[in-house]
């Protein structure tokens, strides 16, 4: 369990040169009140700087200074681990970034990445992103889990479960496939150059040993054979031209049918258009004697004239639709001529670079049967040498087989292992597994709520939630109080979760404005009630602008202005009674 039990800090937003303490374990609820700008909301930047070297509004960091002063900002937050006891220091101007252990500090020689790494990985064992969703509720920064990406969400579940082990093994994993893959395709690049040289050099040897002028004389067979074939080709290829140029040729006068077709597509547009308003007015006529707004009595005459003028003027939109309509069926008849031609010039053209490719081919093949002549020619006589070449050749080839398949054992070991590691093996059997007990515990706390929607999450995290008044609804349809309850019961299910994986449990839990506005519909009595009984042995922080929340807190802090700068004002209400 991670328990925050202190949080200092000074020239830090509005804060001044004294630092303003804040303990974070001594009450069951506080209340942080104060007007608008006070610093009430200072707390969350300064936590989330602390862990994460970044505020939980959109505040960038050159604005976290104090402009007043703008030095010597510095944050210090105290938490224990168990019973490891931990204390972080962060600062600007000058910049610092400590972490002490049991009053010792750590990874001193470490840059500030590596140390971040550590401090999300081994210490916390959770971002900031599910740091976000487990410790704070927010209604300005705040991004609920609803409005995370489906990755995201599925972040927050995994360090939930305890599970992101999992993914640093399949990095890590990825890592060492990766370096096997590109050894392996080494390896048969260098295997099938070994063998083509065996096979050629055996080759070779038999055209020597063998006849070699008989070989030259098919070897030139084969040339003359080629050569006839690309003659061959090359008459193809100035058919195949000349079809190419007439059939381009014919295009030309159908290239104007798309651009008529959408001119008349337009046109009709806009006579429908002017037909459809004519109808209504004609119809407005038929079906009034008076006018509908001011009650007037219309004159039959004016009425009477009125139709038969529109109807007049319909008939002749009708006429003009029915021209337009036969001009568009002949654009379309001649565009659908051109993309036929145009289709057949493509499949000309393709026809054309296939054939030049064989002739290609074919020319590279020739090129290469007579250096085959000239090589069998020159080394006819050499044939002892030619033999121990070809013994080194195999020896080779025979040192690469046993790389290879030793490389290929531990690839296919860690392709299995990698498997297993991925999102849909072990992690996606344990989440499966905690699903059901997920959806239970949202909608056990949406019914204390006295929301009674049935909520489920698939194992992508996608949601589904029906309520009595319609089957499907979806989070974005309700209003701002029901997400609010929404975003509430994930709260409390993830904690609920958390302990029970004893994953990420910690005391801490800050409510930013939740009592403001979208609960305003909700009573303060009864969701305090749901509180003191979901979150046990927990400290729940309420910031609020509400004074009359105050006698229903354990504690009062209290953010003022006083001369430009945040003060703290703290009361104990149990020291009071």
């Amino acid at each position: 369990m991670i328990e925050f039990k202190e949080i200092r800090y000074k020239n830090f937003l509005s804060s001044g040169n004294q630092f303003t303490n804040i303990t974070l374990n001594e009450h069951g609820t506080s209340v942080i009140i104060g007007k608008n700008g006070a610093g009430k909301s200072t707390i969350l930047d300064a936590l989330c700087f602390a862990l994460f070297n970044k505020p939980f509004r959109k505040i960038t960091k050159s604005q976290i200074v104090n402009s007043s002063n703008d030095k010597d900002c510095l944050v210090e937050l105290e938490f224990s681990v168990h019973s490891t006891q931990y204390k972080i220091i962060r600062g600007i101007k000058p910049n610092r970034f400590i972490i002490e252990r049991n009053g010792n500090k750590l990874n001193e020689d470490a840059n500030a990445q590596d140390q971040q790494k550590s401090l999300e990985e081994q210490i916390l064992k959770l971002n900031y992103k599910s740091f976000t969703q487990i410790v704070i509720l927010g209604s300005a920064s705040f991004v609920p889990f609803m409005q995370l990406s489906a990755p995201h969400r599925r972040e927050v579940i995994e360090d939930l479960l305890d599970i992101r082990v999992f993914s640093t093994m399949s990095d890590i994993l990825k890592e060492k496939v990766k370096g096997v893959r590109n050894r392996i395709q080494t390896l048969d690049l260098k295997k099938e150059s070994v063998a083509d040289k065996i096979i050629m050099q055996q080759n070779f040897i038999k055209s020597i040993e063998e006849s070699g002028q008989e070989e030259i004389s098919t070897k030139r067979q084969e040339v003359q054979n080629l050569e006839d074939e690309m003659e061959e080709y090359q008459t193809l290829v100035d058919n195949l031209l000349y079809d190419l140029k007439m059939k381009e040729e014919r295009i030309k006068d159908y290239t104007d049918a798309g651009k008529t077709l959408r001119k008349l597509g337009t046109y009709k547009g806009k006579l429908q258009s002017k037909h459809t308003n004519s109808t209504k007015e004609r119809d407005f006529f038929k079906d009034n004697v008076s006018c509908p707004t001011c009650t007037q009595t219309i004159q039959e005459d004016f009425r009477v004239n009125k139709i038969d003028q529109l109807e007049k003027t319909i008939s002749g939109f009708t006429d003009n639709l029915q021209e337009i309509e036969d001009a568009i069926s002949d654009a379309e008849s001649r565009e659908k001529q051109f993309i036929s031609i145009q289709k057949e010039i493509s499949n000309l053209s393709n026809e054309i670079s296939q054939t030049n490719v064989r002739i290609t081919g074919s020319r590279k093949q020739s090129s290469k049967l007579e250096q085959e002549i000239q090589t069998i020619t020159t080394r006819l006589e050499n044939r002892n040498s030619e033999h121990e070449k070809l013994s080194t050749y195999k020896a080779s080839l025979k040192q690469v087989l046993a790389d290879y398949g030793d490389l290929k054992e531990n690839y296919e070991y860690f392709q299995e292992a990698n498997i297993l590691l991925k999102d849909d093996g072990v992690k996606s059997s344990i989440i499966k597994k905690y699903i059901p007990l997920i959806n239970q515990q949202v909608n056990k706390y949406l019914q204390m709520m006295d929301f009674y929607i049935n909520f489920t999450l698939d194992e992508e995290f996608n949601e589904k939630i029906e309520s009595p008044i319609h089957d499907k609804f979806s989070y974005p349809s309700f209003s701002e109080g029901e997400k609010m309850r929404i975003d509430l019961a994930l709260l409390f299910t993830w904690r609920e979760i958390a302990r029970m994986k004893n994953s990420v449990v910690t005391n801490l839990l800050i409510m930013d404005e939740v009592f403001d506005s979208s609960l305003d519909g909700l009573g303060t009595d009864e969701f305090l009630k749901i509180i003191r009984y979901v979150i046990k042995d927990a400290n729940v922080f309420v910031i609020s602008h509400k004074q009359d929340l105050v006698e229903k807190f354990n504690a009062i802090l209290e953010f003022k202005k006083v001369k430009g700068f945040s003060i703290l004002r703290g009361v104990d209400k149990t020291e009071q009674s």
